[in-house]
């Protein structure tokens, strides 16, 4: 009797970092495609964006990036958290989506968005693109997620407020710009000279240059001071900051951890911790929808600094390593 040969393996395309270093380090490989389990789609690619905590994952740089990302080695190799694409293959238990269905997704902790296929839990955040291109999608959500919580929850904005963004030309600065004043606030966005035209249209009142002026030695208050690039302090801030005021920043460590605690005392100017990469997918879900709505009504616009093959996943690396992107990096699959 002859012997049954079982089929081969789907594979696909992927970048793959097998270990901590430069963007060199990244390399396009042939791996086993993952098939969607009970309760998750399989979700072929269209667009993922590259972002510093893809940089981070891949370079370990700061070294706390290994507690999260694996200690010896990237623990999960095909980084990427966001996928948007059609559904390839629908789990079992899963009604809410059929194959076709176009999505914008978030794949978690386990990552694997630079492929071509990748997994998602279909009850965690996932959305309808609501009409708008992959791009637009894309491109609103890789900042748009970050900023939301920053904005909405954390600062707290209410019409007439004042909020200074520093780094308003990125990804997570853009959306916050436009999210703060659709939320009826004063913007004062910091950016460099190249960048004010395009700060200005996203919503900023006033652009301050920061290759000419020093930001934190303006005289001016606000009531909410956010740094979406992680790189002032809240010592630096404090004195831009009304009495109550409170100091936000995307750069976690011990840092804000301190001033945080040392600044509880309500009345006084706070620096406020906040972990929005530990927010739940439902939670993150619910920001999905919120965005893509935003969007779709025109109040919140896409910023794509760059669009790269996934054969070019070491140039989007080296393009969001310079610290310059105006808007999102995005990987076109």
């Amino acid at each position: 009797m002859p012997e049954q040969l079982s089929a081969p393996a789907a594979t696909m395309q992927a970048a793959v970092c097998p270990r901590y270093g430069p963007p060199e380090t990244l390399r396009i490989r042939d791996v086993p495609r993952p098939s969607a389990g009970e309760g998750e789609l399989q979700v072929r690619v269209r667009f993922s964006a590259v972002t510093p905590t893809d940089c981070a994952a891949r370079s370990a740089d700061p070294a706390t990036a290994r507690l999260a990302f694996g200690l010896l080695r990237p623990r999960n190799p095909i980084l990427g958290g966001l996928v948007v694409g059609e559904v390839a293959q629908v789990g079992g238990g899963v009604t809410a989506f059929s194959v076709g269905d176009e999505v914008i997704a978030e794949t978690g902790a386990a990552l694997g968005a630079h492929a071509r296929y990748a997994r998602v839990r279909a009850a965690g955040a996932v959305a309808r693109p609501a009409g708008m291109s992959g791009e637009t999608a894309a491109a609103v959500a890789d900042g748009g997620l970050t900023a939301l919580p920053f904005v909405r929850d954390h600062a707290r904005l209410e019409p007439g407020q004042s909020i200074l963004v520093n780094g308003a030309s990125g990804a997570v600065g853009g959306a916050a710009v436009q999210l703060a004043a659709h939320f009826g606030a004063r913007v004062t966005g910091v950016c460099s000279g190249a960048n004010a035209e395009l700060v200005a249209s996203l919503g900023a009142g006033e652009v301050v240059d920061y290759t000419s002026t020093e930001f934190t030695r303006l005289n001016r208050r606000f009531d909410v001071v956010f740094d979406a690039v992680g790189k002032s302090s809240y010592a630096r801030c404090r004195r831009l900051l009304k009495p109550g005021g409170a100091y936000l920043t995307t750069g976690p460590g011990a840092g804000i951890l301190l001033h945080s605690l040392l600044t509880a005392a309500p009345g006084g100017r706070r620096a406020r911790l906040a972990l929005t990469g530990l927010r739940s997918q439902e939670a993150r879900a619910a920001d999905l929808a919120v965005l893509t709505r935003l969007a779709g009504e025109g109040r919140l616009v896409p910023v794509v600094d760059g669009r790269y093959p996934l054969e070019r996943v070491r140039q989007a690396h080296e393009r969001v390593e310079t610290g310059r992107k105006r808007g999102s990096v995005l990987l076109t699959l």
